[in-house]
């Protein structure tokens, strides 16, 4: 699946263009066999921990994966083992920023209004990295999520803001996000191609993502609400 194109007027299109994205680019990932996803996955958590290994143990923020979006867990259980703190978003109030929770493998559970996990544990301090899924992403660095905006209006909020780390496959990747005013750039992007750190979201000129990290030499661009 190539790289999707808007179809008219950049004001006008965008809602329908994200919402068409939204439900193709999931399809699709639903679609992935058991081979393919877990093939991907092996090469995501790969490329991720060294991009986490060049870092000293701080707070990590992430989601409870679903609609098969590649799982965390596994390596957010080996960082705690190595010194890290780890944290998930929760939705406590609609139309306002998250707030986090302390996960650990152990930590209990309950549900939120989605049938959703999330830990019902004690509310923490923001992340320092925070990995966000990825239904949709352009080579600016600009994701489509579920399109509640809860991430956006959470990292306008915070102060210092996260590095902030999009986690996705390749068939989510598309030619632009029709990015809105209110969107923010990811710092970086991870693949099952590799890791691109995107210019232009940690103040450095320029819009394009550049490759750290990247296992195929022949690539050449970099229900939740959020």
């Amino acid at each position: 699946m190539g790289p999707a194109e808007p179809s008219g007027n950049h004001a006008s299109d965008s809602a329908s263009f994200r919402e068409r994205l939204r439900r193709e680019r999931i399809a699709a990932r639903l679609a992935m066999t058991a081979e393919e996803h877990a093939r991907a996955s092996a090469r995501i958590e790969a490329s991720l921990k060294s991009v986490l290994a060049t870092r000293r143990p701080q707070a990590i923020g992430f989601c409870w994966p679903v609609r098969r979006e590649f799982d965390a867990r596994p390596l957010v259980t080996e960082l705690i083992d190595g010194g890290w703190r780890a944290c998930q978003p929760v939705v406590a109030t609609p139309a306002a920023p998250m707030q986090f929770r302390g996960w650990t493998p152990a930590a209990p559970m309950t549900a939120d209004r989605h049938g959703i996990p999330i830990p019902d544990t004690a509310s923490c301090a923001a992340p320092d990295v925070l990995l966000l899924p990825l239904v949709a992403f352009d080579g600016a660095g600009y994701r489509i999520g579920y399109g509640g905006g809860y991430f956006d209006r959470t990292l306008a909020a915070l102060q210092p803001r996260p590095l902030t780390i999009g986690i996705g496959f390749e068939l989510g990747r598309i030619a632009t996000a029709l990015p809105q005013a209110h969107d923010i750039r990811l710092d970086m992007v991870v693949t099952e191609a590799g890791a691109w750190t995107c210019a232009g979201a940690v103040g450095l000129a320029g819009a394009a993502c550049v490759t750290l990290d990247a296992h195929h030499s022949d690539h050449r661009e970099p229900r939740r609400d959020t």
